[in-house]
């Protein structure tokens, strides 16, 4: 039983966690911040904004120190999500269980030989959905392949790997695709393990063994937990005839899970809860499918970073589940079951074909450069959105049941959700320079971070395991932006398709013909005219933020409507935005943000856009900003604002047309009248 917190600093975060253990929760999952799981310290640049937003901030070794503070390691079980950067944190996780044992005269070897967790360390979904990669996809297979190789000998107990389908069903995926793209990643992890031959052929079964799986719950109970059973058996029938494991241990498909988030919404919040158990329910409910670890996200989610007290409401559901209900005493409910047969059946069958289409691709790797399964993520999520907003797919108070009574839970909404201090990331970028100064004051301590760079970087150009050198540096006092930028002059940078570039959009002409996109389209024709060019806008994705979702549903939409869409992908700075839009030339610039950076990052692309001359180009930002902090930047120059309540693309899209009309001091005609059907 887990939350998954992190927030502002290592100091706080440790007091978090240790509220919450002392509230019966059973391990810990750790959310870093965007800085460290994309490689930078509190004072890089690009860390503009990013600072303890979205998890914690982990620079070095002491800020490891501090996030673990008494709290003994070697007895807890940590789940860490973090991917690019995940053998250096966990190389200083093992450094700090070692200082533990040496402090409390025990054997630091036998200590790391106990420790027990979860690496998240699944790269290719992060090219698909979080956007948190840093490297290309073949040496980010290589630490990945080093790291299973190590924790094997090393840390037996240790899961180094966690294919993680959550994020794909974030990002649109149907059932099958989850199940079939999760299954893919794992041939390509498992086949760089064998054929890189750290690993004896006589122990690839401990390698199976240590794999296990992060997957998603949708509020689509029956589906979710029959794609949990076609799981199990496509990974037991996988691990046995591909990779020879006898041992059916070996090949049990062990998974956490964290119910969807996708489905959480901002309007009526309360009706979260209802969804959040369900989607617990399908994970529980079927014995022989039953996830290992859960961890509920709060009922609040979608308005805002939640609060202590949130997160002890999405414990306390477990634990109900857990101890008050009988439903952890019987065997599985359902076994013989007709019906759950023949869908668990068709969706394996489903799968089976789309992994075999990935494996014909190449694998996945080969998938995610060529922009295949980006783009196929990409189509479904335009199309669960397309069925939205059409009504086909009810959502309770967003698109049926919308009245609804004052909430007294979001009364006051600026107290409805957890807040950061301003002066965070000032704080940690201080902290940072700070500690570097005082490594190197010392001779001998400067030297010893130059030679473990040294090491690093060699080792990374010779293809030895990268873990023994990334143990040394974090003993050194390395830090997170060091490690990852020694790696970066080896291996270089990576920026992923969008599966949208290209694209000719996926509502469709016909639909188009005699809708409200249709309306929205001939708006968008006439203003083009009018003004004697083609509507352009700029969509981009600013700071660190990966969460590309909404940006390229935007895009997709927009294309559709009309729009020249120029859409360059995540992790762009102020100033390559405002130059983006300048040389461009275009009419708008959209503005999409999820990690909490909207109050650093706006300002600066709007004061841009003005020293470039093009302050006259209205700026509109979506993504979760609570409304004091969308007055503010509506102070501050921003046109509109899109929160997840705004679920309308095509309604947004007729709004940005009048942004454009109002820019450019035309009137609200053409006319806005629907069309008749």
């Amino acid at each position: 039983m887990r939350t998954y917190a992190g927030h502002t600093s290592a100091a706080a975060s440790n007091a978090l966690y240790r509220r919450n253990l002392a509230k019966g929760q059973t391990g810990l999952s750790v959310a870093f911040d965007l800085p460290t799981q994309t490689g930078y310290d509190p004072d890089h640049a690009l860390a503009r904004g990013e600072v303890g937003k979205v998890g914690v901030p982990v620079s070095h070794i002491g800020d490891m120190r501090a996030l673990f503070d008494q709290i003994p390691l070697s007895q807890m079980n940590t789940s860490m999500t973090i991917n690019a950067t995940a053998m250096w944190l966990l190389a200083l996780y093992q450094v700090v269980a070692e200082e533990q044992a040496e402090a409390a005269g025990e054997d630091p070897a036998a200590a790391v030989q106990a420790l027990a967790g979860t690496t998240q360390n699944d790269i290719i979904k992060e090219y698909l959905s979080r956007g948190t990669y840093v490297f290309p996809p073949g040496p980010s297979l290589r630490l990945i392949t080093d790291m299973v190789a190590y924790t094997v000998a090393d840390i037996p107990k240790w899961n180094p790997t966690n294919i993680c389908s959550y994020h794909l069903q974030e990002a649109g995926a149907t059932p099958v695709q989850e199940i079939a793209y999760a299954m893919s990643t794992a041939i390509s992890v498992l086949d760089a393990v064998r054929d890189s031959g750290q690993v004896p052929a006589e122990r690839f079964g401990e390698v199976v063994g240590r794999i296990s799986f992060f997957v998603n719950a949708g509020v689509r109970f029956v589906e979710e937990m029959c794609k949990m059973r076609a799981f199990v058996q496509l990974w037991d029938e996988l691990t046995r005839e591909r990779y020879g494991v006898q041992d059916a241990k070996q090949r049990r498909f062990r998974y956490g899970v964290q119910v969807n988030s996708l489905g959480l919404t901002e309007a009526q919040p309360e009706n979260n809860v209802q969804r959040i158990v369900l989607e617990m329910l399908a994970v529980t409910l079927s014995k022989d499918a039953r996830a290992r670890a859960v961890q509920l996200p709060a009922w609040n989610e979608a308005l805002g970073l939640p609060r202590p007290w949130d997160q002890q409401w999405s414990l306390r559901m477990q634990q109900v589940l857990a101890f008050e209900s009988d439903l952890l005493e019987y065997d599985d409910l359902f076994a013989g079951s007709a019906v759950v047969e023949a869908k668990v059946a068709e969706l394996v069958e489903g799968a089976r074909a789309e992994i075999d289409r990935v494996q014909q691709l190449g694998g996945a790797v080969a998938a995610v450069e060529s922009g295949y399964m980006k783009s196929a993520l990409v189509a479904s999520h335009a199309l669960r959105r397309q069925r939205i907003e059409a009504g086909e797919d009810v959502v309770v108070g967003v698109n049926r049941f919308e009245t609804t009574e004052p909430n007294p839970l979001t009364a006051d909404l600026d107290t409805a959700i957890q807040t950061i201090d301003h002066d965070v990331e000032d704080k940690a970028a201080a902290a940072v320079r700070r500690w570097r100064e005082e490594r190197d004051a010392d001779e001998a301590g400067r030297r010893r971070v130059e030679e473990a760079l040294d090491r690093l970087r060699e080792d990374a150009r010779s293809g030895t395991n990268l873990m023994p050198a990334s143990l040394e540096c974090a003993r050194a006092g390395v830090t997170t932006g060091e490690w990852a930028g020694t790696l970066r002059e080896v291996f270089g940078e990576y920026r992923a398709p969008t599966g949208v570039s290209g694209s000719v959009g996926v509502t469709g002409e016909a639909a188009a013909a005699d809708s409200e996109l249709g309306r929205v389209r001939e708006r968008v024709r006439a203003t083009g005219d009018e003004l004697g060019e083609r509507l352009r806008i700029l969509v981009a994705k600013p700071g660190l933020d990966g969460h590309s979702n909404g940006a390229e549903q935007v895009a997709v939409r927009a294309r559709d409507a009309g729009f020249e869409v120029v859409y360059q992908g995540i992790r762009l700075t102020p100033e390559q935005i405002v130059a983006a839009a300048v040389a461009e030339d275009v009419h708008l610039v959209g503005i999409s943000i999820l990690s909490g950076s909207h109050m650093e990052l706006v300002p600066e692309i709007l004061r841009g856009l003005r020293e470039a001359g093009a302050g006259d180009v209205p700026v509109v930002v979506g993504g979760i900003i609570p409304d004091s902090d969308a007055r503010a930047l509506r102070e501050q120059g921003v046109a509109a604002i899109f929160t997840p309540k705004d679920f309308g693309l095509t309604q947004i899209m007729g709004e940005m047309v009048d942004e454009i009309r109002r820019s450019r001091g035309l009137d609200s005609s053409p006319d806005r009248s629907p069309v008749p059907a």
